[in-house]
């Protein structure tokens, strides 16, 4: 088996096994909503393509997401993984800066998507566990961003595997900061007021759930437990 990391979207990085992780926050939102009760999450690119499947389904669904960290005007709820700890209808659409788009690509390239956050960590990693595998930082816009390497490299220690040079940079990374807490603390981007879900988003293995990508329903990925 055998591990590596792709730390920007750009690098399009391909495995039997992708793991996208966007742990502040879509990733640990998608977590959250399923161990809550949600039967699955339908992952949109665009807001248009969230606001339209939220007029198709009606009743049936609820629809969060955040543009720079901003809940989405219109939209039911944001994107914070405490906004799911109810479920509140079947379905929930969800559109995000990062994540979301993070996993529609990875869907097109890996046999298997599964979805990885500090939140189920010990769950993601049991799932992928025999099988070459690439996690896939979401990024912020594109870039780099130190929460996503921090989460990608608690992967990377927990899963017997080679390592290419990514994923031992990625594992380093993680072992840089005490805790989950001064990880996820350690990034730059994105405007103040996280605070809150930043420390929800650092408890470690609080879930046993492992969201994976299912099939597409038109343009949106659906991800199931």
């Amino acid at each position: 088996m055998r591990v590596h990391v792709a730390f920007t979207p750009l690098e399009e990085a391909a495995a039997p096994v992708g793991i996208v992780v966007d742990v502040v926050r879509a990733t640990s939102c998608i977590a959250q909503a399923l161990a809550s009760g949600y039967e699955r999450v339908l992952c949109c690119g665009e807001i248009e393509q969230a606001r339209a499947l939220r007029a198709e389904l009606g009743d049936e669904a609820v629809v969060g997401g955040e543009r720079r960290a901003v809940m989405i005007p219109g939209f039911d709820l944001g994107a914070s993984p405490r906004d799911f700890l109810e479920p509140r209808a079947p379905t929930l659409i969800l559109s995000t800066t990062n994540g979301t788009q993070a996993i529609l690509s990875a869907a097109a390239r890996c046999e298997t998507v599964l979805l990885g956050s500090l939140l189920n960590l010990g769950a993601v990693v049991r799932a992928a566990a025999g099988r070459d595998t690439a996690i896939l930082c979401s990024g912020f816009q594109g870039a780099f961003a130190l929460d996503d390497a921090y989460c990608a490299g608690r992967i990377v220690e927990r899963l017997d595997a080679e390592r290419t040079d990514a994923a031992i940079a990625a594992a380093l990374i993680a072992a840089a900061y005490p805790d989950a807490q001064a990880g996820l603390d350690a990034r730059t981007y994105g405007p103040p007021g996280l605070e809150a879900d930043i420390e929800y988003c650092a408890q470690v293995d609080l879930l046993d759930v492992v969201p994976r990508y299912s099939r597409m329903v038109g343009d949106a990925a659906e991800i199931v437990a």
